[in-house]
């Protein structure tokens, strides 16, 4: 009986700048930066206390080009950790670390191997009768079906496919090397190590194709945990694909029902509920947290008009749940509940909103005077500082004036 143990993993973005990050909290964005680089070690920790026999990286293994070697020379001690052990690494370029992005070099032990980016290439490991077929990304946008070119199976072996693909589309994720899954299974290999797409998955189990998603989350649309996948091998089948956690930090978007709350400490306790289980999932990592408010509350109004009071005791919610918590971000997409449209001065408030909703002059003022302030901003804050859609803030506004006009302020 011959068996083997090798780890799949992907998009490591080494040099991730969090420049969104950098612009709301400078402090935070380079512990999430250390966070990327942290998350790699302990990676490489797996790998050596597993005694694992290789190790596939499909692709980015870089965020894009240095801006000094830094990175390049960390890459380079994590794989010399590995090559002292005795275990070869199999890298393949992706879109992020594509020979046109990624121009400076380092020489890597003897023991990285990197497929050709020009054409396919195999690599052979001759004790373990494995066979490994992959090419990587010469350009940026590759927008070629690459695995229809990829050769046939070695006879007897275990084949493994190596690719950086959106297979027939992961959105938001760019539609590069695109293919389908019954393309891959027409290769007839054994197993797919594939790369790109920032979500585990097991895209199908004969044979196995696996995104084992990234290291470490860089955005909200990157919560829940991260990491890479062990995969077991015996007399030539997959036997488990065991996913390995490393992530270093963590994403959470609390989406709380606020429906039927009548004040500020309700509001309060049912946040600190929801925050527990993140809490205890995140098991002592740091956390960046978006909390995201919905439903029907009286005080919505209220909510509007105090935003930084109510984003600072969210914030000391977080602390109370979590001691290393950080609120990213505030949401509210809040509704009233159905009641009587204040009147002012005989004018029925909701009708005057509608009226300037469907003025042509203002709506033109205002859109230019969001370009305006939007401009002024800093990097990373003219999307995410205020809302931008003029509806939006029209129904905040009313909001606003609702709760001055009801409780007389």
């Amino acid at each position: 009986m011959t068996s083997f143990r090798f780890i799949h993993a992907a998009d490591l973005h080494l040099g991730s700048p969090f420049r969104g990050l950098a612009q709301k909290d400078e402090a935070v964005a380079r512990r999430f930066a250390e966070a990327t680089r942290n998350a790699f070690s302990t990676l490489i920790d797996r790998a050596v206390e597993e005694k694992v026999d290789f190790v596939v990286i499909a692709g980015d293994v870089y965020d894009g080009e240095w801006k000094d070697n830094a990175i390049g020379l960390f890459f380079n001690r994590e794989m010399a950790r590995l090559s002292r052990e005795g275990i070869p690494v199999y890298v393949l370029k992706g879109n992020h670390d594509a020979d046109s992005v990624v121009t400076k070099s380092v020489t890597l032990p003897e023991s990285v191997h990197q497929f050709d980016t020009r054409k396919p290439q195999t690599f052979q490991l001759d004790d373990l009768r494995v066979a490994l077929h992959g090419q990587g990304f010469s350009d940026r946008a590759a927008t070629e079906n690459l695995a229809l070119k990829y050769p046939a199976p070695v006879p007897g072996w275990f084949n493994i496919g190596v690719l950086h693909t959106s297979l027939s589309g992961r959105p938001p994720h760019a539609n590069y090397a695109p293919c389908t899954v019954e393309e891959l299974q027409s290769r007839g290999y054994d197993y797919w190590a594939l790369g790109h797409v920032h979500e585990f998955e097991i895209v199908a189990k004969h044979p196995s194709i696996v995104f084992p998603g990234n290291l470490q989350g860089r955005n909200i649309r990157e919560s829940g945990a991260k990491g890479a996948v062990l995969v077991s091998v015996t007399d030539g089948r997959t036997q488990t694909i065991e996913r390995l956690v490393v992530d270093d930090a963590r994403w959470h978007l609390a989406v709380i029902d606020v429906t039927g709350i009548g004040d500020l400490a309700e509001l309060l306790s049912r946040v600190e509920a929801s925050l527990a289980a993140a809490a205890a999932e995140a098991d002592g990592r740091q956390v960046a947290l978006r909390v995201q408010l919905h439903g029907a509350t009286e005080i919505r109004p209220w909510l509007l008009s105090n935003r930084p009071a109510v984003f600072d005791e969210l914030q000391a919610v977080g602390h109370r749940a979590h001691a290393d918590i950080w609120l990213e971000k505030l949401e509210l997409r809040l509704d009233l509940p159905v009641v009587a449209a204040p009147v002012v001065n005989g004018l029925e408030l909701d009708a005057l909103v509608a009226a300037a909703a469907e003025d042509p002059v203002l709506l033109a003022a205002a859109n230019e005077l969001i370009r305006d302030v939007s401009a002024k901003l800093p990097a990373g804050l003219g999307a995410s500082g205020f809302d931008t859609d003029v509806s939006a803030l029209l129904a905040e506004a009313q909001a606003i004036v609702h709760e001055r006009v009801t409780r007389g302020q």
